[in-house]
């Protein structure tokens, strides 16, 4: 059974890891997929109890797999989590028809998601489609799927459709801003208390928690546990000095990740998965569209992580 409305929106003010998906060539490694959710699941550093939270999604590579396979990845990691955890599914909504359908089956699981995180739409689209669209999307299979949506917002111009349907749809329950910290504002003011708006750029969060966002993504948390949720922390007791401070840490390696459009988002995570020598969790080959960084990377990521193993 998935989690109540009202406990799943507070336990996404919080850390939401998303996890890469370690790749031997060009398989997947469901074993080491599964090394890295336990080590997600055993390092859960919240305070007071809380839940971890867990999205395969982007950085997870989704946009490179099959409907099958990320099906089989969702069914294993739900399988792992159990009750323990929160665990949301990321939608590529290209083409649309498949999205609905991947959400059906994976509705069906013993264990399905808490939550469906849509990807940001590519090819030509506007506003008032989006719109007219998701509100249609999320009607059917919200009332046929149990369905609950986190709208990822990427593209300005759609701001006004965001908020329209965090208000308008019951089963919209908060977007995950990949913009800027200009759009914290507009969103929270215009949804109000009708959804959760929370960051999606990584651990480098306090102002836009500052500005009233509730809870942010990490795809470091699967290498450093640690950091992300004392980022959390901080911030849920209002401590944003603290919150800061460990910003400040691993800032480098997340400059690496989301640079020049975000070149290494995935690649740079797993450099640091390897130059860490952890043993208890698995980083793979590299992933499709996404080799090893190249050689003058790797020296800046060895640079980077060096003081973060406390943070493990």
């Amino acid at each position: 059974m998935s989690t109540e409305l009202p406990q799943l929106i507070d336990s996404l003010n919080s850390v939401t890891a998303i996890p890469i998906i370690p790749f031997n060539g060009d398989k997947i490694d469901f074993a080491g997929h599964a090394k890295n959710i336990d080590y997600l699941m055993h390092n859960n550093y919240l305070d007071n109890g809380r839940k971890r939270v867990i999205a395969i999604a982007g950085t997870s590579l989704i946009h490179h797999i099959a409907e099958i396979e990320q099906l089989n990845l969702i069914e294993r990691t739900g399988q792992q989590i159990g009750n323990d955890g929160i665990l949301i599914s990321g939608i590529v909504p290209n083409p649309i028809k498949q999205a609905g359908q991947l959400i059906e089956a994976q509705s069906q699981l013993s264990r399905p998601p808490d939550a469906y995180l849509l990807m940001p739409l590519t090819g030509i689209s506007n506003p008032e489609g989006i719109y007219e669209y998701y509100m249609k999307f999320a009607e059917h299979y919200g009332t046929n799927c149990n369905a609950r949506f986190i709208y990822y917002f990427r593209q300005k111009r759609d701001l006004n459709a965001v908020i329209r349907l965090l208000n308008d749809s019951q089963h919209f329950i908060g977007v995950k801003i990949g913009t800027d910290t200009d759009d914290v504002a507009p969103l929270i003011d215009g949804i109000g208390d009708n959804g959760i708006v929370m960051w999606g750029i990584g651990d480098r969060c306090t102002q836009p928690a500052r500005l009233g966002t509730k809870g942010h993504t990490s795809g470091i948390a699967v290498a450093y546990a640690r950091a992300s949720d004392e980022i959390n922390n901080a911030q849920r007791r209002g401590d944003y000095e603290t919150s800061d401070s460990i910003e400040a840490k691993i800032e480098a390696l997340e400059e690496i990740r989301f640079r020049n459009e975000r070149v290494y988002n995935y690649a740079a995570v797993v450099e640091a998965m390897i130059q860490s020598g952890f043993a208890d969790i698995e980083a793979g080959t590299g992933g499709p569209f996404n080799p090893r960084v190249p050689s003058e990377i790797k020296k800046q990521v060895i640079d980077a992580i060096k003081h973060l193993k406390p943070y493990h």
